[in-house]
């Protein structure tokens, strides 16, 4: 088994979210995420999808959503060739005797302090799930009132885009 993260440009129409995510459910396959954003051309999205499963299920995916009249373009966004961040919103119990404790983790993980309530702190942070897990581990010791993830989102490295596929 193994992970794959798939980037996804397609025509931004009413829908598509529906018929790609149908497209998982009707088969059976599992999301582990999904982001979705209209890009800096607004007549498309791209939708980051990562899926987990043997090379025949990966590849059964693959060709499945190329099918779709929607899809534009599909690459994978394969470690080392690309950039892949996550962000995280933490809600933490603290009071006086927690806040230097909890700030001194958010400090170490360069986190953001994004409010801050009588009895509870909030935090921001962005970067790869291993980094966001690691914080949370950390967290461990203190009272985790609410947490929030966005879900993986990523661009290939270099100059070249999905877009340069797109025949208009």
């Amino acid at each position: 088994m193994r992970r794959m993260v798939l980037s996804i440009l397609v025509d931004n129409t009413a829908g598509v979210l529906s018929r790609v995510s149908g497209l998982f459910s009707r088969r059976g396959y599992n999301i582990d995420s999904l982001t979705v954003s209209e890009t800096e051309n607004p007549a498309y999205s791209r939708m980051t999808v990562a899926v987990t499963g043997d090379e025949q299920i990966l590849e059964q995916i693959r060709k499945q959503l190329a099918k779709l009249e929607d899809v534009r373009e599909i690459k994978e966004l394969a470690d080392g060739e690309s950039v892949c961040r996550e962000l995280i919103l933490v809600k933490v119990l603290a009071g006086q005797n927690e806040r230097q404790a909890i700030i001194a983790v958010a400090d170490i993980f360069r986190a953001k302090i994004v409010d801050v309530a009588m009895e509870s702190m909030m935090i921001e942070l962005t970067g790869n799930q291993a980094k966001l897990d690691a914080f949370i581990k950390l967290l461990d010791g203190f009272e985790i009132k609410e947490l929030v993830r966005t879900g993986i989102t990523g661009l290939t490295r270099g100059a070249g885009d999905l877009a340069d596929y797109i025949d208009d």
